[in-house]
């Protein structure tokens, strides 16, 4: 995956546009009748009109698909000022291809936006992604596509903007849908074929005869990818002949003929040469090649390289150089590479084939003890909670990186994401049980809250499998408490609490009180969701009761602060202040700034509903300032809709209506569509105070709609309410539907707040009699 950044700033304050492709091939050859059919259908020439941009350009492996693309991508990039973007999405990798919203995750985050702000559900990545295209003219490039779904989240809406997709496929389903023009290349006719040859050869080894050229033309399929790799060969013995060349090639050929299905004749060409130049390698490159091959994942990076071929990080750069050197690695970033797939795949044959299989076992074990390694000090600035996971011995010489600061750690997991999700199938698939479920493990416990699920969820799967079959409670006790937590940041509450019911019974069993309190906690936060607030009150209890026994004092501080919101949830003013204060010193105590913000947000509720109005003001934004400083998105959301609920009790109506909007903004960012839901009921709200009841009805249908959807029947009985309030005046009998639509939604809470808000509903149906 390419991502270059800009070192300018868009049209769009704030908004961060990559000013650069992946560098077109200097040697360059033919093709000129199928770029000049590019810009026919850019420029509209003939009678075509492109109203959103989208072409496909297709052919077989080799072909120089992705050649083409960025040439013709360089020649028209002026025409898109705002900005390029290029993704690889791996659609014929021999490992499993890019899924959309892994795509958009890449993607908005090459458009500058923090990866804590990334939404988690794929369709809210893709309405943010084409938020920030809209206005724009930028280039798109997707290369490598293997389906027509894989695509259309990345096309852009923008009438400004063009996207250029290659695939091997002609991905009928984008011409039929979405009006996509196609292009399809074939190989190179036999004189550019030649030509190629000859400007890669040019003026570093003697002329060779045509007829020869000829026939390395053809052995090579006059496909671009093997013609440049058996060009870089030839260059390498410049004192040889062609025709001696040949030979050797000829050889190898017949060699791959026979160990080949012959079902891809440009397929196979391309191997034969790929075989040629391997063999060309001296050993140290050439066992590097095929160590490479045991990579689980597409990309891979400097450090990793090193600790798969147990040599220096020095001594490794020098080999890589070599292999993208002769064209058999590209470079996509600083210390940063990836294969052709069709290398991947040769790479990965060589490695199963002349790797002594304890000599392949070893490799591989060091890559995934060194992911696992790293992932885990990631981890610790990312989630420190204090609570290690028992990781066991790793393998010689797979010491982990370190890292400086929560940026740097947040950077690597985010680069590395998929490389642990295929670090764990490759452990599964290897039988490594103890890695299958320790890696999707610490992954998510170093996961932001923008992590997408549905990628992760699966390895989680694997990964409890592994400890089944190691009969492993402990292990499978800490994949059941991921994919908990991983549930319930879906909104799937009832999924959550029975993960956490299986890992209480589990530490339970063990006689783990530490896991046995975490866990309580975890259900806790599920009852609180639910809004079952006397289950949340007593898991609350349980757990703070055990982490006092257990001395933790960090855990304890977590439990009053989660007595004081559910207390406040409930309506108990005085419990939920007294938790609120016992939390803040004990926040305090511990230096912990994050946590005390959390408290703040709480004692600014209390305090308002209380009428000490300067005094929630002051906490709610000492709570947002906390949040802004230490770049924690979710929490800055949260906070502000606190802020703007302190600003309207206190009457400051437009200063609540900029903190619902920057709110319901970052929670569109982030994918918590309930929050966005709430910020939009809280601006119909003002709206109302401020007697512009149509723009208020319209907030509040728009949060009643949301809630439904997701099921959140207490929050939208609130919107339906505030609709209620909001057109009353106009018609009393929408109205009064409305607020019966509330009672029935209520009727089943039975805390303080619940039956307040009941009779207060009723109430309203009385005057409106």
């Amino acid at each position: 995956m390419h991502f270059h950044h800009a070192d300018s700033r868009s049209s769009n304050p704030g908004v961060l546009v990559p000013r650069q492709l992946p560098a077109a091939l200097s040697d360059f050859v033919g093709r000129a009748e199928q770029l000049d059919f590019l810009d026919v259908l850019l420029s509209g020439e003939k009678g075509i009109r492109l109203e959103h941009p989208l072409i496909v350009v297709t052919g077989t492996a080799g072909v120089g698909k992705t050649s083409l693309a960025l040439r013709w991508a360089h020649q028209i990039a002026d025409r898109f000022p705002d900005g390029q973007l290029y993704v690889n999405l791996r659609g014929y990798d021999p490992g499993r291809p890019l899924l959309p919203g892994e795509a958009l995750h890449r993607v908005l985050t090459a458009l500058g936006v923090p990866a804590l702000a990334i939404p988690a559900d794929p369709d809210a990545a893709g309405a943010l992604y084409r938020s920030h295209l809209a206005d724009r003219r930028v280039l798109v490039v997707l290369d490598n596509a293997a389906s027509a779904a894989q695509v259309r989240p990345l096309v852009s809406a923008g009438r400004g903007c063009l996207t250029l997709v290659t695939s091997r496929r002609r991905l009928a389903g984008l011409a039929v849908r979405d009006g996509a023009h196609h292009l399809t290349l074939h190989p190179l006719p036999e004189p550019d074929a030649i030509a190629l040859l000859r400007v890669a050869t040019a003026g570093r080894r003697a002329e060779d005869d045509p007829p020869q050229l000829t026939e390395l033309a053809q052995l090579c399929a006059r496909l671009p990818l093997a013609l440049r790799v058996a060009a870089e060969r030839a260059v390498s013995r410049p004192h040889l002949s062609l025709g001696a060349l040949l030979r050797d090639l000829r050889d190898r050929s017949s060699l791959w003929q026979a160990l080949s299905m012959g079902d891809d004749e440009d397929v196979d060409g391309v191997r034969t040469v790929f075989a040629w130049s391997y063999r060309a390698l001296p050993e140290p490159e050439a066992r590097l090649f095929r160590l490479l091959g045991l990579h689980p994942g597409p990309d891979f990076s400097l450090e990793v390289v090193s600790v798969l071929a147990a040599d220096s990080v020095s001594r490794t750069r020098q080999l890589l150089d070599t292999l993208v050197g002769v064209h058999l690695l590209e470079q996509t970033a600083p210390d940063r590479f990836e294969f052709h797939d069709l290398l991947r795949a040769y790479s990965t044959d060589l490695a199963h084939a002349e790797v002594a299989g304890q000599e392949r076992d070893a490799a591989l074990r060091r890559v995934l003890d060194w992911y696992l390694l790293t992932a885990e000090t990631a981890r610790k600035w990312i989630r420190p909670d204090g609570i290690e996971l028992p990781l066991g011995t790793p393998a010689d010489n797979a010491a982990p990186l370190a890292f400086t600061d929560y940026d740097a750690a947040v950077d690597w997991t985010e680069r590395e994401r998929g490389n642990i999700y295929a670090a764990t199938r490759v452990a599964a698939q290897a039988g490594l049980d103890h890695l299958a479920w320790q890696l999707p493990v610490v992954q998510w416990r170093g996961s932001t809250h923008s992590t997408p699920t549905a990628e992760w969820s699966r390895t989680a799967r694997l990964g409890l499998s592994a400890s089944r079959v190691l009969r492993d409670r402990i292990a499978e006790a800490w994949v059941l408490r991921c994919l908990g937590e991983a549930h319930v940041r879906d909104n799937r509450l009832v999924e959550g609490e029975e993960c956490h019911r299986q890992v209480l019974a589990l530490r339970r069993d063990l006689g783990d009180r530490l896991g046995e309190a975490t866990t309580l906690n975890a259900l806790g936060l599920v009852f609180l969701a639910r809004r079952r607030l006397d289950a949340a009150v007593t898991h609350f209890e349980q757990a703070l009761a055990a982490f006092r026994e257990l001395d933790v004092p960090r855990w304890v501080a977590v439990e009053l602060s989660n007595l004081a919101t559910t207390h406040y949830e409930a309506g108990s003013l005085v419990r939920a202040d007294e938790f609120a204060q016992q939390a803040l010193a004990a926040y305090r105590d511990l230096g912990d700034e994050l946590g005390e913000g959390g408290v703040l947000r709480s004692l600014s509720n209390i305090q308002r509903e209380r009428g000490q109005l300067g005094a929630a003001l002051q906490s709610a934004h000492r709570a947002v300032d906390i949040a802004v400083q230490r770049r924690q998105s979710v929490s800055e959301g949260l906070r502000l809709l606190v802020l703007g609920a302190a600003q309207h009790a206190s009457g400051l109506f437009g200063e609540a209506l900029a903190s619902y909007h920057r709110s319901v903004v970052l929670q569109r960012r982030i994918g918590d569509r309930s929050r966005e839901a709430l910020g939009w009921h809280r601006t119909g709200e003002t709206y109302q105070a401020l007697d512009r009841d149509d723009e208020a009805a319209a907030f509040h249908r728009q949060a009643a709609s949301r809630f439904h959807e997701i099921g959140d029947s207490w929050h939208e009985a609130l919107a339906l309410g505030g609709l209620a309030t909001a057109v009353r005046e106009r018609d009393p009998d929408r109205a009064r539907r409305h607020w019966e639509a509330s009672l029935v939604l209520l009727a089943d809470y039975d805390d303080q707040r619940a039956v307040a808000l009941r009779d207060s509903f009723r109430s309203r149906l009385g005057e409106a009699d």
